[in-house]
């Protein structure tokens, strides 16, 4: 397929000239559906969109043939597209090859296209396209422009194209060399060059070098060893030990004060808490971590998610598959699956510190914008010395929520929510509520809590260090 393009002087830049052209881009899409169709073709609905493009016109044939995969007429598509490689000939009929999609970046992926129920088996090799984790894992990136960025496993090259504007220099990898090829036809039609793809597991393709920013979507998916493994999502080792071992490699890649930004899978194990679990990945890292767990699904909803990715519902080997892995997953007594975010970053220190904690609500998207100050506020409100002569102020957006019966002088409640970057809420005491409505940089703490407390005769406050958890979690600021 490479070859073919390589061949022709040009043909990708008429290919993506075309398409753009054309208005085969993420609003053109949506625009040219309708909001139903689009709204189908999310949840992997094709009627919709299929008669929506039944006309025929250019773009409706660019979506039927790119996205849709259904066969378009050969008479009329231009030369780039029928000399592309990327299509075959069904008589007097073309069919697309792969799946080529326009991204909110502006620019293009190319992959294999989705496999859907009655379709033959994923093949080994499959690249799998851009979807709900690789959009996760875009939201969650720091945007601070770093020289050096590590996309390890690359996949169909979707982070190289959100890394583009940030790095000076991007390095992408990737265990399966088909997927490399098709990355770099998603870079070429996307207009991102200079991307130096390599081929390799984990950090092999880049031992003993270092990145500003590594970013991962790995293969995290936790399953039984099996004959025909896909590479994309499942990396034969045991259990979640691959993204163990990826956490605990990552610090010999990051230069002092680099971050590392993972998507990841954990056990949850009978007569263990999940906490201590992945805590452990990161104790001995020396890099300062935030771990958030977004999701946890009972063993029967991880298996048949995973074995619907692979549209093995309605096979004869579905149940056989679904049994074993069941069974696999009771031999390690295993009661749940996490599935959440990694951050780490190198920040030199002998103390680094861990958070590691549950957030299932909405957060402000992206993460990315505020995902330093985030890491910021764990690790000050960890090593800031005595607070008694700290000058905080209340972070922004903050607001005190009071619940109380009718005609009652004090609320049964007191809730701080914030309505920026995490929206954390917390249930506090008078004394922090009356901290949080006058705390503004200018006082000391201990001070200004001794006359908080005189005022609402309440004691719960004994020192300023129980003001800590309430920094960590960006409550307040230092």
């Amino acid at each position: 397929m490479r070859r073919s393009l390589r061949c022709k002087d040009g043909l990708v830049e008429r290919l993506r000239h075309h398409l753009l052209e054309t208005g085969y881009t993420i609003d053109g899409v949506r625009e040219r559906l309708g909001s139903m169709a689009a709204s189908a073709l999310a949840r992997e609905e094709l009627v919709p969109a299929l008669r929506a493009t039944a006309e025929g016109d250019p773009l409706a044939r660019l979506i039927r043939l790119w996205w849709l995969g259904a066969p378009v007429p050969a008479k009329g598509l231009p030369a780039e597209i029928l000399d592309s490689g990327l299509v075959t000939a069904d008589g007097d009929e073309v069919r697309a090859t792969v799946h080529l999609q326009p991204w909110e970046t502006g620019g293009y992926l190319v992959s294999d296209r989705k496999v859907r129920p009655g379709d033959p088996a994923l093949r080994p090799d499959h690249v799998v396209g851009a979807g709900g984790a690789s959009a996760n894992l875009a939201q969650l990136v720091t945007r601070r422009p770093v020289q050096r960025a590590l996309d390890l496993g690359t996949g169909c090259g979707v982070q190289v194209l959100h890394l583009a504007g940030r790095a000076e220099h991007v390095v992408a990898t990737d265990l399966n060399p088909r997927a490399l090829e098709l990355a770099r036809l998603s870079w070429e039609l996307s207009g991102v060059s200079g991307v130096e793809a390599r081929t390799g597991s984990m950090f092999e393709p880049v031992e003993d070098e270092l990145f500003d920013l590594i970013v991962s979507n790995p293969p995290f998916v936790i399953a039984p060893a099996r004959d025909r493994k896909l590479t994309y999502r499942e990396s034969g080792g045991d259990g979640d030990s691959f993204c163990r071992d990826l956490v605990r490699r990552t610090p010999r890649h990051l230069n002092p004060g680099g971050q590392a930004h993972f998507l990841a899978n954990w056990l949850h194990v009978e007569g263990e808490d999940w906490h201590d679990r992945v805590g452990g990945w990161l104790g001995e890292t020396g890099c300062d971590a935030w771990v958030v767990q977004r999701d946890v699904q009972d063993p029967a909803e991880y298996v048949e998610l995973w074995l619907k990715d692979a549209a093995e519902q309605g096979t004869r080997s579905y149940t056989e598959h679904y049994d074993r892995w069941l069974a696999w997953f009771d031999e390690r007594k295993v009661e749940g699956v996490g599935f959440g975010w990694i951050t780490m970053r190198n920040s030199g220190t002998i103390d680094p510190v861990v958070r590691v904690e549950h957030l299932s609500h909405q957060v402000a998207l992206p993460v990315g914008d505020y995902v330093d100050s985030v890491i910021e506020a764990i690790a000050a409100a960890h090593r800031a010395g005595p607070l008694d002569e700290a000058l905080l102020r209340t972070a922004e957006g903050l607001l005190d929520e009071r619940i109380g019966l009718p005609g009652a002088e004090d609320p049964i409640r007191i809730v701080l929510r914030q309505t920026q970057g995490l929206r954390r809420s917390r249930e506090v005491g008078t004394v922090e509520a009356a901290l949080a409505g006058v705390c503004d940089g200018e006082l000391a703490l201990g001070p200004l809590l001794n006359v908080i407390a005189e005022l609402v005769g309440d004691g719960e406050i004994a020192n300023s260090d129980a003001v800590r958890p309430l920094i960590a979690e960006g409550y307040f600021l230092l």
